[in-house]
């Protein structure tokens, strides 16, 4: 079967920060990506752990949110103050699966970041590799 963005798509990053803020969500990070943002933070990682992360049920870690969904590492006047460092899942936005599923999909995150349809166009081997590793839970919305 071939991939409906067989021809890539275009994307190009605005640092709006809507994936970073807005609705709830859950931006995953592995114990190699904690270790990274403490680092980066000056904190010790049980620290960094206490401060800025959440431990999930199934034993996942993910990082915290501020009252009204934003990322804890989101600021207005300064965007993503752990740019270099961060996971994968943010590295990887617009990318998921779930944004892959369909172009329905693609359509409806477009609606919310600027970035999708603009800038440099990605080839669909890069596309899915990408989305292989997007650091997601894999889930597709129902749309």
């Amino acid at each position: 079967m071939t991939d409906w963005y067989a021809d890539g798509l275009s994307f190009g990053c605005t640092r709006c920060g809507n994936c970073c803020k807005g609705a709830p969500g859950m931006v995953r990070a592995s114990d190699a990506e904690v270790l990274a943002l403490a680092e980066h933070l000056e904190l010790d990682e049980h620290a960094f752990r206490d401060e800025y992360t959440h431990r999930l049920g199934s034993g996942g870690t993910t990082l915290r949110e501020r009252s009204g969904g934003a990322c804890v590492f989101w600021r207005e006047e300064a965007g993503c103050v752990v740019y270099s460092v961060r996971p994968r899942q943010c590295r990887t936005w617009p990318f998921w699966k779930a944004n892959l599923a369909s172009e329905r999909h693609w359509a409806e995150a477009a609606k919310g970041c600027p970035g999708i349809g603009q800038g440099e166009r990605v080839d669909a081997a890069e596309i899915r590799e990408r989305s292989a590793a997007d650091g997601t839970s894999g889930k597709v919305p129902e749309l």
